[in-house]
C-alpha cells in the first residue's frame, strides 16, 4: 500500500522518455542480447525517430504514422557477402519513439520488454529466425 501511494506521487512529474533516452534505451537492449545474435549484427546502426517518415508508412501500405513500431532495412546473412563490397548504406533498426510509446500505454509489459522485443524482431525477421527463435532470444535477453 505505502509502495502504491509512493509510485502515485511521482506520476504528476513523470515525463516521456526523449529521443536520446529511447536511444540510451535501445543500445542497451542490444547490449543485453546474447552474443552470438549480437554477432550477426556486427556494424549495425540503431536510430530513434518519433515517426516513420512518409515514404516509409507508403512503402510499408502503413494507414497512419503509428501503424509501425520499428523497422530493418539492410541486407540479410544471404547477401552478407555482396554487402560487404557493395558500397551500400550499414544495417539500419529504426525504432518509432511515439508508436511504441502508445503501444506500452496500452500493454502490460515494461517500456524497456517492448523496446528489446521491437528491437530483436526487426533484426530476426530479416535474417529468417523463426518466432520461436526470437522468442527464445527475446526472454534470454530479459
Amino acid at each position: 500500500m505505502i509502495a502504491a501511494m509512493t509510485d502515485a506521487l511521482h506520476w504528476p512529474n513523470a515525463r516521456a522518455p526523449s529521443l536520446e533516452d529511447f536511444e540510451t534505451m535501445a543500445h542497451a537492449a542490444f547490449d543485453a542480447l546474447p552474443p552470438a545474435f549480437r554477432t550477426l549484427c556486427e556494424g549495425l546502426v540503431i536510430r530513434v525517430e518519433d515517426f516513420p517518415d512518409d515514404e516509409t508508412l507508403d512503402d510499408m501500405n502503413c494507414e497512419s504514422e503509428f501503424d509501425l513500431l520499428g523497422l530493418f532495412r539492410g541486407r540479410g546473412l544471404a547477401q552478407s557477402e555482396a554487402f560487404a563490397h557493395s558500397g551500400q548504406m550499414p544495417n539500419m533498426v529504426w525504432l518509432y519513439r511515439r508508436p511504441i510509446l502508445d503501444y506500452w500505454a496500452n500493454s502490460e509489459d515494461s517500456l524497456g520488454a517492448i523496446v528489446r522485443h521491437v528491437l530483436v524482431h526487426e533484426i530476426g525477421h530479416h535474417f529468417g529466425l523463426s518466432d520461436a527463435d526470437m522468442e527464445r532470444i527475446d526472454q534470454e535477453a530479459g
